[in-house]
């Protein structure tokens, strides 16, 4: 989750900054400082001899290749409708609903090689429109972002949205049939988990007998206690921010409810750490922030983990949860646990976690410990976007996969601008070398700029050698977003949503993606033929990634010896490395130039030569595996050494194989 006001997409970044500095650490991550250790002895705990002999600290359990996962935007899916209106209705500017998820529909999801849809915007969050004939309380515009509303802004985690179902009322069947038909077609499905906030007006019509709503039984005389959900704001009622560049809820249209108070006394913190009473249009006002047993001064009121932790798998951490008096746990922790459990149970196979560096990480050991114990095999992805936290929330807080966003993502997008040189790539992918299988690969998400708009690429293509790279460069999972694969560029001015994303918050459709939906057939009967080999493109490009062995086996990066070797033709547009195992020997070299090619002959080190177990002198055949075609050899002399002589036109890319 990032955008927060209209017509200022990047608005976020100051909220957050601000937020993380002032709450988001704990004990061991006290103001987003990870140089703290781990204090606390306690190794008096009683914790079980077979759970503390575990190491694993990849919890994800081995898959015998690459993951991909597929981010849909539920609600814009299957919407066939091209209206496109600012501020449309739902009947003006059509919604796509869980139905759409066919057969046909999800066969051509997974041809794209996917093994996980991320089914984004599911648990039933804050919406205009009127349910109330379902028992569904209206949603006040003035803390609502956009017509359709925030997925980010959840309203009851026990249901599902509306909007999605052809029969409201049987919302929920509509979406565990949803789950059924993914699991037949052979994928997982993974949905979000907001735990940092929730929307201003939480109220679970479906919650399960025991649960309990968040802030139902808090002392709201009180500015925090520890088994309190919210965190108040003494003497002061919540007021509605003051409006910037003459934005009007619902761009201005009448309601009943948008008159712009909404009743909230105390007022409480906003999702993103703002502790006023009226907070700032820039800030995440249509919620509030979540406690975790944090307190105001960022010390906390929760159990710290033992020494070593970050060395243990999830079974100890569960193990040591367990073990402590349920009046240890905030409450913020068990509605969380139940949360989470109740979703496993409806066959979820995994998460999507927002901003999980805004929650204590000892949290997320408590969570996600307790999540493996259900199902080893759960896919638990995090938005985290500090690398100085990657290695805690994946050791101590058992994460499987961040986003990998900071570095890799930040530095191609540079790269594309003629802002680095592709040098930079070997070294953003160095300093990640010892969590490289945790750290998620995209170039598209719903947060994201659309790369065919003019902020980015200005044309899908363009980005081509950057997705070869980022798909093909280590073993973590690649996410590919819905409409990303035929070149949707975002271009709708949607309402609340701006131009260059694909709008989150607005009842909007997605021209590219309905060509190739081709009103359900999915056949690509209305796409133009630069968006029909853009979708072969990808489709060739992300089945390998699946499916070849050498992308779970070693990496060497052969860049920088191009570079020391003064190699002819090769420069800051090229890049190069090999990825293997003892199956499957692949040479990699990509041109990011729009404009020239590049002809050079890639030095192949003794030492790699040697592992590859290639003792004779001569010429090898290499096949490119995106064309399928015997393109080069790797020719070795009498000292070991090989070489391979390539020729890339611009924005080429060759995948190389080595024919034994």
């Amino acid at each position: 989750m990032k955008m927060s006001k209209v017509k200022q997409p990047n608005s976020w970044l100051k909220p957050v900054a601000i937020a993380i500095a002032a709450l988001a650490g704990s004990g061991t991550l006290a103001a987003c400082n990870t140089t703290k250790a781990l204090q606390k002895d306690t190794a008096a705990q009683n914790i079980q001899q077979n759970a503390n002999s575990q190491s694993d600290v990849n919890l994800a359990a081995p898959m015998p290749h690459k993951a991909v996962v597929y981010q849909v935007f539920t609600r814009l899916y299957g919407n066939t409708n091209t209206t496109n209106k600012p501020w449309g209705t739902i009947d003006e500017n059509g919604v796509g609903k869980f139905s759409d998820f066919t057969q046909a529909a999800l066969q051509d999801i997974k041809s794209l090689g996917v093994t996980h849809i991320w089914y984004t915007g599911v648990p039933h969050h804050a919406v205009i429109n009127d349910y109330s004939q379902y028992g569904i309380s209206q949603d006040d515009p003035d803390v609502v972002k956009g017509r359709a509303g925030s997925p980010y802004a959840v309203k009851d985690y026990y249901s599902v949205n509306p909007d999605l179902a052809n029969d409201p009322a049987k919302r929920l069947e509509e979406f565990e049939s949803l789950i059924t038909r993914t699991h037949n077609n052979g994928m997982k499905v993974l949905i979000d988990i907001v735990p940092n906030h929730v929307a201003r007006d939480y109220q679970s019509l479906a919650k399960p007998e025991g649960v309990v709503d968040f802030g139902e039984n808090d002392d709201t005389s009180v500015t925090y206690a520890k088994n309190n959900n919210f965190y108040y704001i003494q003497g002061g009622s919540f007021t509605v921010p003051a409006s910037q560049n003459g934005y009007q809820p619902l761009g201005g249209d009448a309601h009943p409810l948008s008159d712009g108070k909404f009743a909230e006394n105390p007022a409480k913190w906003t999702g993103n750490g703002s502790r006023l009473a009226q907070p700032d249009a820039n800030d995440w006002y249509e919620t509030v922030k979540i406690n975790y047993g944090v307190k105001p001064d960022g010390s906390h009121d929760f159990p710290a983990l033992p020494k070593g932790f970050e060395k243990k798998g999830a079974a100890a951490h569960y193990a040591f949860w367990s073990q402590q008096d349920s009046s240890a746990i905030p409450d913020s922790w068990v509605k969380f646990k139940q949360i989470t459990q109740y979703w496993l149970a409806k066959g979820v196979d995994g998460f999507r976690f927002d901003m999980a560096e805004m929650v204590p990480v000892e949290f997320w050991s408590y969570l996600n410990s307790n999540i493996k114990h259900t199902n080893p095999n759960a896919f638990l992805l995090a938005e985290v976007y500090n690398p100085t936290l990657y290695r805690d929330y994946i050791h101590l807080g058992k994460m499987d996969y961040l986003y990998d966003k900071v570095d890799l993502y930040d530095t191609l997008k540079d790269i594309m601008h003629d802002k680095k040189s592709t040098a930079a790539i070997a070294s953003v992918q160095h300093k990640v070398l010892d969590i490289e299988e945790h750290m998620l690969h995209f170039l598209e998400n719903h947060d994201e700029q659309r790369i065919a708009s003019p902020d980015f690429g200005g044309k899908a293509e363009n980005a081509l050698p950057a997705m070869v790279v980022s798909t093909l460069l280590s073993r973590a999972p690649t996410l590919l977003y819905f409409g990303q694969d035929v070149g949707e560029a975002g271009a709708e001015n949607a309402g609340f949503g701006q131009p260059t994303r694909t709008s989150i918050f607005d009842y909007i459709g997605v021209p590219a993606h309905q060509r190739w939906m081709n009103n359900g057939k999915f056949d690509g009967g209305q796409s133009t033929e630069s968006e029909k080999a853009l979708r072969s493109y990808y489709q060739t490009l992300m089945n390998l990634s699946h499916s070849a062995s050498a992308l779970k086996g070693d990496y060497v990066e052969l860049d920088s010896l191009q570079r020391q070797l003064a190699t002819k033709g090769y420069n800051d547009k090229t890049f190069t490395f090999a990825r293997f195992d003892e199956q499957q020997q692949l040479i990699v070299a990509s041109n990011f130039s729009t404009t020239k090619g590049a002809n050079f002959t890639i030095s192949v080190p003794n030492t790699l030569v040697q592992q590859w177990k290639l003792n004779q002198q001569g010429d090898i055949a290499m096949v490119d595996l995106l064309s399928n075609k015997q393109i080069t050899h790797l020719t070795i002399d009498d000292a070991g050494k090989g070489a391979i002589t390539v020729s890339l036109k611009p924005l080429e890319s060759l995948v190389l194989e080595l024919q034994r």
